[in-house]
């Protein structure tokens, strides 16, 4: 019986529960009446239950769509207005001890060539990076406990924030690692890390271990019940999704809400992120085998109503994604995209000359100044700001901002500032211009007077090489 309460995954991941919802969608999916009534409570900001979420997901009506997306699109410039949050993923091995099918890490890949990084090749990344104007991070590596201990993830991680070049800095490193036990994730915690991130793949469990044959993340309830034990540990902010393409869309866009759901009951806050990749091509992974892929205007949906689901959430769409695809889905809840990505151990420092340890092909190639320079162009803030993770705002502290509608007041002013730091110390000519541009536009907009002119002073310090203020 489905109990968002419980710590057991298939209590609060209802199989049953999964399979009557979607019953329920199908059979309403017309109800009009139904319909609008979701769309006037969703206009509340308040979100919706997985079930009111799924009604939504599978109505056709071409009226019915436009208000979502309308909606989607209302509930985004509330929260989070037009600003686009910047990260870069950063491989630091693909050893790995797991049997993933849709992963060429697996462990039976034995072409694939398997790179770790030394603590030396780490810092050549992270230069790199920063000679690009990164500022936050996304580590990931694969599951070997010989290869890639807790104490190689901390230690690197200590690297990465020690890292002084020029006037670069990795403010915040978020962590996507496999599951582990409640010591190691208070041994992440003390690190300082962001965000722990974990793709649940799919919700399903008997897709889940079909998936999984082999290795420690076969085990469907240790992997599930993972963001309890990280946020037992003091973990405040945790980021969920699933890899679209593995299994049925609905169930597990089901499946993850009813995640959300959880942790909300259990902990007081949701997912602080939902990420919605989808599968693709890599090494010795043909995505056409598998008979579950999404369309784009499907994929444009999906991030439409979760928007409207989880208003306080922040939706990441990576570089998985082509441009064009992440311009359709921009306006409609996405509040984070990385750019100048590389997939491969070591692609950032060797150019990206050896792609051949890729987990998987990237669809968007751009480089991050074209990529600011893309974004700028059609109206968004590329914003490189991790001032709420320093200033202690994380967890319930961040939700209760955003939820009260205060955390626009935190993150303009910080946004442009980070945004003036790239202009400055990174960009191309061009896109300078225009990120100078916008600055002066969007500072005018701040509502308070006295954040306005604190905002302009130090705007007009950075100039003479002041760097990082934040609110």
């Amino acid at each position: 019986m489905y109990n968002p309460r419980s710590l057991k995954a298939e209590e609060f991941i209802d199989h049953q529960e999964i399979l009557d919802t979607l019953a329920y969608a199908e059979a309403h999916q017309n109800d009009l009446p139904l319909i609008h009534q979701i769309i006037d409570k969703a206009a509340g900001c308040k979100g919706l239950t997985h079930r009111e979420a799924a009604v939504l997901l599978l109505c056709d009506d071409p009226g019915a769509r436009a208000r979502i997306f309308e909606q989607a699109a209302k509930i985004k410039d509330a929260f989070y207005g037009n600003r686009i949050v910047l990260f870069a993923p950063l491989y630091l091995s693909n050893y790995c001890v797991n049997g993933c099918t849709y992963c060429p890490y697996h462990s039976k890949n034995h072409h694939i060539p398997r790179k770790k990084l030394t603590q030396d090749e780490i810092r050549r990344e992270v230069i790199a990076l920063q000679d690009m104007g990164h500022k936050r991070l996304a580590l990931e590596c694969g599951e070997d406990p010989v290869h890639n201990p807790i104490d190689y993830v901390l230690e690197s991680i200590q690297t990465i924030y020690s890292i002084q070049h020029k006037n670069g800095a990795i403010r915040r490193v978020n962590v996507n690692i496999a599951a582990t036990t409640v010591e190691n994730y208070k041994k992440l915690k003390d690190a300082g890390i962001g965000t722990y991130i974990l793709f649940q793949e799919t919700y399903n469990k008997e897709q889940y271990e079909a998936l999984h044959p082999t290795g420690p993340k076969s085990d469907y309830a240790y992997h599930t019940e993972a963001m309890d034990r990280a946020m037992q540990a003091g973990i405040d902010d945790v980021g969920c999704g699933v890899l679209f393409g593995l299994n049925l869309y609905k169930y597990d866009f089901v499946g993850l809400l009813m995640h959300a759901e959880h942790l909300e009951a259990v902990h007081g806050v949701g997912p602080h992120t939902i990420s919605v990749p989808r599968l693709r091509d890599a090494d010795d992974i043909d995505a056409s085998q598998f008979q579950n892929g999404i369309s784009d205007a499907l994929f444009q949906k999906i991030v439409a109503v979760l928007r409207i689901a989880v208003p306080y959430t922040g939706l990441i769409v990576s570089t998985r994604e082509s441009q064009k695809t992440r311009e359709m889905v921009l306006p409609y809840g996405v509040s984070q995209i990385s750019g100048g990505s590389r997939t491969s151990v070591g692609g950032y420092a060797d150019g990206g000359e050896e792609e051949d340890s890729s987990q998987f092909e990237i669809s968007d190639n751009r480089t991050l100044d074209e990529v600011v320079h893309w974004l700028l162009e059609r109206g968004h803030i590329p914003s490189f700001c991790t001032a709420c993770y320093r200033e202690g705002r994380t967890g319930d502290r961040f939700m209760r901002l955003v939820k009260s509608g205060q955390i626009r007041n935190c993150c303009l002013p910080n946004a442009l500032m980070t945004l003036k730091e790239f202009a400055e110390d990174y960009a191309s000519p061009d896109t300078r211009r225009l990120a100078l541009d916008m600055i002066q536009q969007e500072a005018q907009t701040i509502p308070n007077d006295k954040v306005r002119d604190i905002v302009y002073q130090h705007l007009n310090d950075m100039d003479g090489g002041m760097r990082d203020f934040r609110f």
